[in-house]
């Protein structure tokens, strides 16, 4: 009989432990949450986005932000589509500026794309480039003026904002010290990714978010205003400069927190 009892007691853990374990991973599995993937803009890094990575990892989402080549629109957006076939489940895609442009060309054909998020982005229909947008309505500073181009091998030529105007342009909302290291540490894009046309765009069949900072001196007010009413985005206004995914980190976060809700 104590033998018995102790065999019945050993089952009865198993047992209990088992059923303990099957609506814990069947909660788990359906609280997994979406992958972010950020992806800067021109004069910028996937560094930008650290506070906004910070913050998503905190609430439990895991985040990738790869460097974006910024070397040509259908060939950055190649390399984002290659990127995104590596992740599984789930993908909350996220542009800043020009990566705008290359989440619009990049998601289309990815089933696993939930939602499009633009931050102060380019969002292009087809045959639009990102000067034709950024020129479409006065307020840009971004002019032969305030840009210096270093010629290359392939006839294209590298476009840099000039290190003293930077600040004003592009961070005005943050501290002169760290606009001087933004300034410095500046990757180029090319001329020809700036007027390349856009291929189909992915907002047309993908839900999109989208954060406007009021004080954007790179693309002006008014053009993004037209691009989120054209894309239907859901569209957040705040005060702030093109840099906004490094001022406002927390907003950003925000934004794209309630767009993976809203799509799960």
């Amino acid at each position: 009989m104590p033998r018995l009892k102790t065999a019945f007691a050993a089952a009865l853990v198993v047992l209990t432990g088992a059923l303990a374990a099957q609506p814990a991973n069947a909660t788990a599995a359906h609280n997994a949450k979406p992958t972010v993937v950020l992806v800067h803009g021109a004069w910028a890094d996937a560094s930008g986005w650290n506070g906004v990575i910070t913050r998503l990892r905190k609430d439990g989402y895991p985040v990738l932000a790869p460097a974006n080549p910024l070397r040509g629109l259908a060939s950055d957006a190649a390399y984002l589509k290659g990127l995104l076939a590596t992740v599984d489940g789930p993908v909350i895609l996220v542009g800043h500026s020009y990566g705008g442009s290359v989440v619009t060309n990049a998601a289309g054909a990815d089933p696993d794309v939930k939602a499009l998020v633009y931050v102060s982005a380019v969002i292009p229909d087809q045959g639009e480039s990102v000067f034709d947008l950024s020129t479409k309505y006065a307020g840009s500073k971004i002019g032969d003026n305030t840009i210096k181009t270093v010629p290359l091998a392939s006839g294209d030529a590298d476009v840099y904002v000039k290190t003293e105007g930077f600040a004003d342009i592009f961070s005005a909302d943050l501290p002169r010290s760290t606009s001087a290291l933004l300034a410095a540490t500046q990757r180029p894009i090319t001329y020809g990714a700036l007027t390349e046309p856009s291929g189909a765009p992915a907002w047309k069949t993908i839900p999109s978010w989208a954060l406007i900072p009021r004080d954007d001196q790179v693309i002006p007010l008014q053009a993004q205003r037209f691009m989120t009413a054209r894309a239907k985005s859901h569209t957040v206004e705040v005060s702030g400069a093109h840099a906004v995914l490094i001022s406002k980190p927390g907003t950003v976060t925000q934004l794209i927190e309630t767009a993976a809700r809203a799509v799960d």
